[in-house]
C-alpha cells in the first residue's frame, strides 16, 4: 500500500496555488484560478520547495466541475445535436493526426523508446495512458511527466491566445458572475450535493469515462432540464476546485531533475505547438461548413484535460456542453483503442 502523505506539503501547496491564484486575478491573467495555481506550483517543484499535491482532494473537487458544466444544460441544446455530426465524423481523423504529430516528435527528437512515445503522444487521460504504456512495458515516470506537461502547455497556450490575443474574456476581474453561498436554497444545496455525490458514484459504476465529471454533469443537467434547481453551485466552491485542480497539476513535477522538466516541457510545447496547429485546421473546417463558432470548435479539439478545458470553455464563453461532449468521446476513443493501435501499427522493427 502506498504510504500517506504528510500533510504539511499539501497544505503548503495549496498555499503556493492560493497565493498563485490571488497574483493571476489581480495581475488579470486568463484562468487565474487554475493558471496560477498550476503555474507557481510547477515553478515551486522545480525549486524542490517541500510540497505534495492534494490528491486526496481530488474527488470532493472534480464533482463540483461536472455539476457546474450540467448547470450549463438546456433543453434547446437537443436540437443543436445535428450540427455536431461533423465534429463528431473529424474528431477520429484528428486524433490520429494530432497523437501522428506528437509521436514523432517524442520519437524522433526525444529520442523516447517506441512505447513510452507511443503512450506519451496519446491525447488521452493521464492516469489511462500511464496504466497502460506501464502495462505495455513503458516508461512510467516519461509518460506521466510528458502528460502533465502537455495538459500545462495546452492550458497555457489556449487561455493565453485567447486573452492576450483575442481579446476573449476568461475569467478576469469582473468577468465572473458571482453566486454567493447565500443566494441558493437549502434545497439547491440538496439536489447540488445529490448530483454531485450520486452521479460519481453512478458514473464509476457504469464505467463512464471521466465518471467523476461526467456522472454528475449529466445529473446536474437532468435537475436543471427539469426545474428542479436553476442555479450553478456557489462561485467560491468553483474557485477552490480550480485551486486545487491547478495546485495538483503543478505539484506532479515533483521529482523530476531540471534537465528532466526543461526536456518535458520542451518536448510538449513542441508537440502541443503542432497539435493546436492541427485543431485550428480542424476547427476552419468545422466553422466554414456549420454555424458551430470557430472559437469554439477549436476549444473541442486542443487536446488538454476534460475538466481543464470546460473550465476554459466556460471562461471563454462557450458552449461548454459541446466541448464537454467531444472531450469525453476522444477520452474514450483513445483509451478503448490506443492499445489496439499500438498492436497493429507499432513498427515491429522498432518494438522493444
Amino acid at each position: 500500500m502506498k504510504p500517506a502523505t504528510p500533510l504539511l506539503p499539501q497544505v503548503t501547496a495549496l498555499a503556493i496555488g492560493v497565493a498563485g491564484g490571488l497574483a493571476a486575478y489581480w495581475g488579470g491573467l486568463p484562468l487565474p484560478w487554475m493558471l496560477g495555481p498550476m503555474i507557481a506550483n510547477t515553478f515551486a517543484a522545480m525549486w524542490r520547495a517541500p510540497i505534495a499535491g492534494p490528491e486526496r482532494l481530488r474527488p470532493y473537487v472534480i464533482p463540483v466541475i461536472g455539476v457546474m458544466l450540467g448547470s450549463g444544460v438546456t433543453a434547446e441544446i437537443f436540437g443543436l445535436l445535428g450540427t455536431w455530426l461533423l465534429t463528431l465524423l473529424l474528431l477520429p481523423l484528428f486524433l490520429l493526426c494530432a497523437a501522428g504529430i506528437s509521436y514523432a516528435v517524442y520519437r524522433r527528437i526525444g529520442r523516447y523508446d517506441p512505447v513510452t512515445a507511443f503512450y506519451s503522444a496519446m491525447p488521452g487521460g493521464l492516469n489511462e495512458m500511464l496504466i497502460l504504456g506501464a502495462e505495455a512495458g513503458g516508461d512510467e515516470r516519461r509518460i506521466a511527466l510528458a502528460h502533465a506537461a502537455r495538459v500545462l502547455m495546452i492550458i497555457v497556450f489556449v487561455a493565453l491566445f485567447f486573452g492576450l490575443f483575442l481579446g476573449v474574456s476568461s475569467g478576469g476581474r469582473g468577468a465572473v458572475q458571482w453566486i454567493g453561498l447565500q443566494q441558493i436554497t437549502v434545497l439547491d444545496y440538496v439536489v447540488l450535493g445529490l448530483c454531485a455525490v450520486a452521479g460519481a458514484l453512478l458514473g464509476k459504476k457504469l464505467g463512464l469515462p471521466a465518471a467523476p465529471v461526467f456522472g454528475p454533469m449529466i445529473l446536474s443537467g437532468i435537475a436543471h432540464i427539469a426545474g428542479w434547481v436553476t442555479v450553478a453551485p456557489p462561485t467560491l466552491f468553483v474557485i477552490a476546485a480550480q485551486i486545487t485542480i491547478g495546485t495538483i497539476i503543478g505539484t506532479r513535477f515533483i521529482g523530476a531533475t531540471l534537465a528532466e522538466i526543461r526536456r518535458d516541457i520542451g518536448l510538449s510545447a513542441i508537440a502541443s505547438i503542432l497539435m493546436l496547429i492541427a485543431a485550428v485546421g480542424f476547427a476552419e473546417l468545422i466553422f466554414v461548413v456549420t454555424d458551430i463558432p470557430l472559437a469554439q470548435a477549436f476549444l473541442a479539439f486542443s487536446p488538454g484535460g476534460l475538466t481543464e478545458m470546460s473550465l476554459l470553455t466556460l471562461a471563454m464563453e462557450q458552449d461548454a456542453t459541446y466541448v464537454s461532449v467531444m472531450h469525453i468521446i476522444r477520452i474514450t476513443f483513445v483509451i478503448a483503442l490506443a492499445p489496439f493501435v499500438f498492436k497493429l501499427a507499432g513498427p515491429k522493427g522498432e518494438r522493444p
